[in-house]
């Protein structure tokens, strides 16, 4: 069932495993931040049917994943069950995402219909390439602390990404374009594609899967899905992805909305005086020329540059956050620091409804602290469906990694799909209109509510879910011996 020789990885393994976060945040990551005011602000697309497109284009797309978690655990190649997918659908997924932030010259239908079709495209295609990718991580090691040890790798990569996105993918637009938004994100996810693309076949070469079913093994597709259903950790894991995926793209996306709108601008510009930025542009201008970053000194600037020091600041710290998350989770059992810090990081969410127009400095620091303490979190999460899928192996002796993964996708893209669509709705009920200079009051509680009281309240019901989870860490060693005497 297994390789008993070994289930220690290499630090050449875990990077290339964690290059394939890297090349999927890149696009993943974008998503989360900038879906929303793509759509609002740079495709001119009305905030209500911006919404319709999230919701029923991710929603309806999410559905593959089951039947992708199908298809990966019944594929049998010389390279194993999840591997190949990584390489064949490398190329696929670079291109469907240029085209999805591409904005060709419709009229308002056909840029609905345009952006439905590759939104619908995209998520299809990456439940094709993230499904077997993260699926693989279940079959690199049986090994929990190796386990742990692999997620923090690639979570360090995802965070990687998110400070490519949050610091860089504003600048580099406005920079690239000339002022043209719309162009300037072409030309960035066309650098984004390419990478993405080596990325996945470096991680391809660099990995090998360890763990395999017996190959007596039958695979009927109902006893699957009914071994789904009467797993509980599973079934809150579902629901606990759901719920985190929800937060992190109204708190991702709302986050350009909230600078643009309610911080004032000349508290943004005191600030990136205060801190130096205005001369930091200046001395690269000196040095590269004033062009390449005359946008930055242009009025109504100064929200996206504090955007991606909030992006810069909150990514360092979650990257520091992840180097606590394995030797907290060793000793203490994944599901208990998921919890704590979980509630702590909605806190700090809840804390941003009572900051006035010019905290800049608070809304900072802020989201700082956020960053450090959610990222405990991250790397947990997959580890601990990882722990699930070998918790049905356990109870019910058949080995379904897969397909526990793609309800898992499923539910990271219904939540991502439903969060961008509550940000749109939201806006749009509120009264938000992207070409007003100065939104109304009702606008503007509306983007504070989705930057603080909605969010918090989601992370803290997700946390109170795991009041019902079952593998804790006696669980967890019980689970990872009795498996190795079966394996072996």
């Amino acid at each position: 069932m297994s390789n008993p020789i070994t289930q220690k990885l290499s630090v050449i393994e875990k990077i290339g495993y964690s290059l394939g976060d890297l090349a999927a945040n890149l696009i993943f990551q974008t998503l989360l931040a900038f879906l929303a005011f793509f759509y609002t602000d740079i495709y001119k697309i009305p905030a209500a049917k911006a919404s319709m497109v999230m919701l029923i284009g991710g929603v309806v797309g999410a559905f593959f994943n089951i039947i992708m978690g199908m298809i990966a655990d019944r594929t049998h190649t010389r390279w194993g069950k999840f591997r190949p997918w990584v390489l064949w659908t490398a190329i696929p997924f670079g291109v469907i995402a240029l085209l999805a932030f591409s904005t060709p010259d419709f009229n308002e239908n056909g840029k609905v219909i345009y952006a439905f079709a590759t939104y619908f495209l995209l998520v299809i295609i990456y439940s094709a390439n993230n499904l077997p990718y993260s699926a693989l991580s279940g079959v690199l090691t049986g090994d929990m602390k190796e386990r742990n040890s692999l997620s923090s790798y690639r979570f360090v990569a995802v965070m990687a990404a998110q400070f490519i996105i949050q610091v860089l993918l504003l600048p580099l637009a406005i920079s690239l374009g000339h002022g043209d938004k719309a162009a300037g994100f072409e030309k960035v996810m066309f650098v984004f594609a390419i990478t993405g693309i080596i990325c996945f076949i470096i991680t391809f070469l660099t990995t090998k899967e360890r763990i395999t079913p017996p190959k007596e093994q039958k695979t009927p597709i109902l006893q699957d899905l009914s071994d789904l259903t009467k797993n509980k950790p599973w079934v809150i894991m579902l629901v606990l992805t759901i719920l985190v995926f929800i937060t992190l793209s109204i708190k991702g996306g709302v986050n350009i909305y909230y600078l643009k709108n309610y911080l004032t601008e000349q508290s943004e510009i005191s600030f990136l005086n205060t801190i130096g930025f205005n001369d930091f542009l200046n001395s690269l201008s000196n040095q590269f020329g004033k062009a390449a970053f005359e946008e930055f000194f242009k009025p109504g600037s100064a929200p996206f540059a504090v955007s991606s020091i909030v992006g810069a600041s909150s990514t360092i710290a979650m990257i520091l956050g992840i180097f606590f998350s394995k030797p907290l989770a060793d000793k203490f059992g994944k599901r208990n620091i998921f919890g704590i810090f979980l509630t702590l990081s909605a806190f700090c969410l809840l804390a941003i409804h009572f900051l006035d127009t010019n905290a800049v400095n608070t809304y900072v620091l802020l989201q700082g602290i956020h960053g450090f303490i959610y990222g405990i979190t991250i790397p947990l999460l997959w580890a601990m469906i990882a722990d699930v899928a070998d918790y049905s192996e356990w109870k019910n002796n058949r080995r379904a990694t897969a397909i526990i993964f793609s309800a898992m996708i499923f539910g990271l893209k219904v939540g991502l799909s439903v969060g961008g669509a509550i940000n749109a709705w939201m806006l749009g009920l509120f009264g938000y209109n992207a070409d007003l200079p100065i939104q109304n009051d009702s606008a503007i509680q509306g983007i504070k509510l989705l930057s603080s009281i909605v969010p918090g309240l989601i992370f803290i019901t997700g946390a109170g879910l795991l009041f019902w989870y079952g593998i804790d860490k006696k669980m967890e060693l019980k689970i990872e011996s009795e498996l190795k005497e079966k394996r072996n």
